[in-house]
């Protein structure tokens, strides 16, 4: 009889163990458990249904009650839950799989524009005869300064005029511009103190890459006389005027007493003393 008696209480433990354990899943059963899908950041959530408990929670899940409250930092002491509680009860891995590389498209090349450039030759010649047209013995003004300059800022330079001509082609050399963007530019030039101008020192250009443009500016002499100019300009034809004027005079002279001696009458012309000789 006592033998019995422990063994009865046993099986009666038992039994209500299991009693205890198929209970709670009939009810989640009837509830319709649905294992939870992973979210976008991997966690797997549960809802609290009437009746849940952490144990219950766990078991369903695999996992300890001790896992349960680390997942879930916010669960008090009792660990109460409450229904529509939300629960993590695992992380799910969120590494993607690896699949074929992309092909990536072959590459573009733009070509970078380049802006062109244009240079810029200025001669100073020495005009001594004044008609601002360059001869073949007016070579170039050493001393002048001229200057270059974008209407719009951007570029600025000043230089010197030479004057030393090119041996292979006997031309007066000339002060140049080089790299000078394209654009509207004003040109400015400053004769030395012992010149004059004999045309406009400002000049307005427009340039475009690629081109090559040349200016010319021209300054006499101080000290050459009017005289010394109109020489230079007419040279050995004055002296031929000269003589050509005299010999029209003298035809002129002679043509009016022709016509004076036409015009008179015979009886005068023998009186007069030249018929009677």
């Amino acid at each position: 009889m006592k033998t019995r008696l422990p063994f009865l209480l046993c099986l009666i433990v038992f039994i209500l163990m299991l009693l205890g354990i198929a209970l709670p899943l009939r009810g989640a059963g009837a509830q319709g458990f649905i294992t939870a899908t992973p979210g976008p950041d991997g966690r797997i959530l549960y809802t609290v249904v009437a009746g849940d408990n952490c144990g219950q929670v766990a078991l369903l899940h695999g996992i300890t009650v001790p896992q349960l409250r680390q997942l879930n930092a916010r669960l008090d002491q009792d660990c109460t839950l409450t229904v529509g509680q939300q629960l993590v009860v695992g992380v799910a891995s969120n590494e993607p799989t690896a699949g074929p590389a992309p092909t990536l498209p072959a590459a573009t090349i733009t070509p970078t524009p380049v802006s062109g450039t244009t240079e810029v030759c200025i001669l100073l010649f020495d005009d001594m005869n004044g008609d601002t047209l360059r001869q073949e013995n007016e070579l170039g003004i050493e001393g002048g300064a001229v200057s270059l300059t974008n209407l719009n800022g951007s570029y600025s330079q000043t230089q010197n005029t030479v004057s030393a001509v090119d041996p292979d082609t006997s031309e007066p050399v000339r002060t140049c511009f080089v790299d000078v963007p394209g654009g509207e530019y004003n040109i400015s030039m400053a004769v030395p103190d012992a010149y004059n101008p004999t045309r406009s020192v400002n000049h307005t250009l427009t340039v475009k890459a690629g081109d090559r443009a040349e200016i010319g500016f021209s300054a006499q002499s101080k000290t050459i006389t009017v005289s010394e100019t109109t020489e230079t300009q007419g040279g050995g034809k004055s002296s031929l005027l000269g003589i050509v004027g005299i010999l029209l005079l003298l035809g002129g002279v002679g043509l009016g007493y022709y016509a004076y001696r036409s015009g008179q009458p015979k009886s005068k012309l023998k009186d007069s003393p030249l018929m009677k000789r």
